[in-house]
C-alpha cells in the first residue's frame, strides 16, 4: 500500500470538518486537529482547511516523520495501520505496540534481537520487523496485524472507562478502527 492510498482511506474515515464537543482533539478538517494545522503552517478557518494541505499534514507528520511509510515498505498493511492508528490516537502509541509485540515474537530473541520500547521506529524496530516477517512467513503480517488491533482495542476501553464522555465515539472507533 502506498502512502497516497493509505491517506485516502483514512480521510475516507475521518470525513469532513467536525467540532464534536465531547472530542478532546477539538475542531477538525479531514480529520487534522486544528493544533496540528497551527503547527504546519495554516493559519485560516478550519473549516476551510484545503484537503491538499490535510494531505501533505498526513504524508509528512503521520506517515514519514514516525516511520509508518518505511514499515509499510515492509508490511504494507501493519504500515497502514500504524498510520490510521497514529491519525486517531497519536504516533507514540501504535510505534511502541509495533515493538512491544516485536519483542514478544521473537521467541525470546532466538529469532531476532530485543529491540528498546521507545515508540520510535528506527533502524532497530525496522530490522525486527524483517526479522519477523523472514522467521515466521507470510502469516507475520496477519498475526502481527491482530496483535496491534488488540493493543488498540483495549486502548479504547481505558479510554472509556477513564472519561465516560468518549463513550460518544466508542462504537465508531471499534467499527471503523479495529478490524
Amino acid at each position: 500500500m502506498t502512502i497516497d492510498q493509505m491517506i485516502e482511506a483514512t480521510i475516507g474515515k475521518e470525513g469532513g470538518y467536525s467540532n464534536n464537543p465531547h472530542d478532546t482533539g477539538g475542531e477538525t478538517m479531514w480529520g487534522i486537529t486544528a493544533k496540528v494545522a497551527r503547527a504546519n503552517g495554516y493559519s485560516g478557518s478550519m473549516r476551510d482547511l484545503p484537503r491538499a494541505h490535510a494531505v501533505a499534514i498526513y504524508r509528512q507528520e503521520y506517515a514519514i516523520k514516525p516511520g509508518f511509510a518505511a514499515v509499510a515498505e515492509i508490511m504494507p498493511a501493519v504500515g497502514e495501520e500504524l498510520f490510521d492508528t497514529g491519525v486517531n490516537m497519536g504516533q507514540t502509541l501504535p510505534a511502541l505496540w509495533l515493538q512491544e509485540w516485536l519483542n514478544v515474537f521473537n521467541r525470546q530473541g532466538k529469532l531476532y534481537g530485543d529491540i528498546k520500547e521507545d515508540g520510535q521506529i528506527g533502524p532497530a524496530t525496522l530490522a525486527a520487523l524483517r526479522g519477523l516477517k523472514m522467521s515466521r512467513g507470510a502469516e507475520a503480517e496477519t498475526v502481527l496485524l491482530r496483535a496491534l488491533n488488540c493493543s488498540q482495542g483495549e486502548r479504547y476501553k481505558v479510554l472509556n472507562q477513564k472519561r465516560p464522555a468518549n463513550e460518544e465515539f466508542a462504537w465508531g472507533w471499534l467499527r471503523n478502527r479495529v478490524a
